[in-house]
C-alpha cells in the first residue's frame, strides 16, 4: 500500500483544521498508509530582516529534507508550482507507484517558502491555487486532494 506522508511546518492550532485533517486522514486510512509529520517553525523576531528570513528558510529546509525518505517521490508545494484539476492530480497520484516509488512525501513549507534545496530535492511542484492560504488550512486542502485523487483512481462515489 502506498505512503503518503505530509511533512510541514508548524502545527494546527484550531480546533476546525484539526478536526478537519483528522477525517481526511481517517479516510484515507482505507486508501493508503497517511502520515503527517509537523515540524517546529523557526522563530523570527516581529520584523525580521531579510538575512533573519533567509536563516529562517535554510533551518527549515534542512529540518525538512532530514525527514524525507530517501526513496521517496517528492511533491513541494510552492507558488512557482503547477497547478493540477483534481483529475491530473489523481493521475498523478496514479502514476507514482508504477514509476517504482511506494513512497510520496508532500511538503509544506513555512510562513516564509521553502529553500531552494527542498525546491532541487522535488520530483514535483505543485501549486493549488493563485490565491494565498494559510499554511494551515493548505494541509486541509492538501489532505481533501488526496482523498479525492484517490477517490477518482478507485472510482467511488466522492468525486463528481
Amino acid at each position: 500500500m502506498l505512503k503518503v506522508e505530509i511533512i510541514c511546518i508548524g502545527k494546527l492550532k484550531e480546533d476546525y483544521l484539526k478536526s478537519g485533517c483528522n477525517e481526511y486522514l481517517k479516510r484515507l486510512n482505507n486508501l493508503c498508509k497517511p502520515h503527517i509529520t509537523e515540524l517546529n517553525e523557526f522563530k523570527v523576531s516581529q520584523n525580521p530582516s531579510q538575512s533573519e528570513i533567509d536563516e529562517c528558510i535554510q533551518k527549515e529546509g534542512s529540518l525538512i529534507l532530514s525527514k524525507i525518505p530517501a526513496q521517496s517521490f517528492v511533491i513541494s508545494m510552492c507558488i512557482e508550482g503547477k497547478q493540477l484539476s483534481s483529475n491530473e492530480l489523481a493521475e498523478k497520484i496514479n502514476s507514482i507507484p508504477l514509476n517504482g516509488f511506494s513512497h510520496i512525501s508532500i511538503i509544506i513549507g513555512g510562513s516564509f517558502g521553502l529553500s531552494d534545496e527542498v525546491k532541487q530535492r522535488s520530483d514535483f511542484k505543485l501549486s493549488i491555487s493563485k490565491m494565498t492560504f494559510p499554511h494551515q488550512l493548505a494541509r486541509m486542502i492538501i489532505l481533501e486532494q488526496i482523498y479525492r485523487a484517490f477517490s477518482i483512481c478507485n472510482n467511488s462515489k466522492y468525486h463528481k
